[in-house]
């Protein structure tokens, strides 16, 4: 299985959480309330064992709501970002207000969860080309309800791809949700990543020292 060094993974981390850090800031202003969010760990994972991850519940699969995007450019890869079915309403009447039915609320949730879905996956990617100093470029978001392993294969992932998943915590005024943004790499993508991120601690090594 891929893995990155101490050091690496670390960088990665501390590239993603300034991501969600702006990400947080969009969101404060959409749902008016403080949103803090952090990237506590990352791993590498088998696409099977990513959505058996994803899916733990009472040993039934539990349905998750996802936004991908596919992005090209420096690296190849298919981002997702994932809620359990019922955090994902939580987030979109935070968004719309607490008196909306739930009928017009469940209306409103493809496209209110693609805007939080833009808004994360964006971020995340953004600071990845910012920092790397490369191009990505998105597509449109795409809605998604199912399992996590319907997901995943909906999303077009090979089924030996590899996905880097980010635990994402969300921590509100008075909610806490946790949350996943999934990463599918295949092989050369991956080996793209680790040289991006050791390009960029070399550059921030010879910066310290400068």
């Amino acid at each position: 299985m891929f893995n990155l060094s101490a050091l690496e993974n670390d960088a990665l981390i501390e590239i993603f959480n300034i991501g969600v850090g702006q990400a947080a800031a969009s969101m404060s202003a959409i749902v008016n309330e403080a949103v803090r969010m952090s990237v506590p760990s990352i791993s590498f994972l088998p696409r099977a064992e990513a959505a058996r991850l994803l899916g733990k519940g009472d040993g039934l699969p539990e349905r998750i709501c996802g936004v991908s995007q596919h992005f090209g450019g420096a690296f190849e890869t298919e981002a997702i970002l994932m809620f359990p079915e019922d955090k994902s309403l939580e987030i979109v009447r935070l968004m719309v207000g607490e008196a909306m039915p739930l009928k017009e609320l469940t209306e409103m949730e493809q496209e209110a969860m693609c805007e939080i879905g833009n808004i994360m996956l964006n971020s995340c990617v953004g600071t990845l080309a910012n920092i790397f100093q490369r191009e990505l470029e998105g597509s449109l978001p795409r809605y998604h309800l199912g399992t996590s392993d319907q997901i995943l294969i909906a999303t077009g992932s090979q089924a030996d791809g590899v996905v880097l998943m980010l635990h994402i915590d969300f921590l509100l005024e008075k909610h806490q949700i946790h949350g996943y943004v999934a990463f599918v790499l295949d092989l050369s993508a991956l080996h793209d990543l680790k040289q991006q991120i050791n390009l960029y601690i070399a550059r921030a090594m010879g910066q310290g020292q400068g």
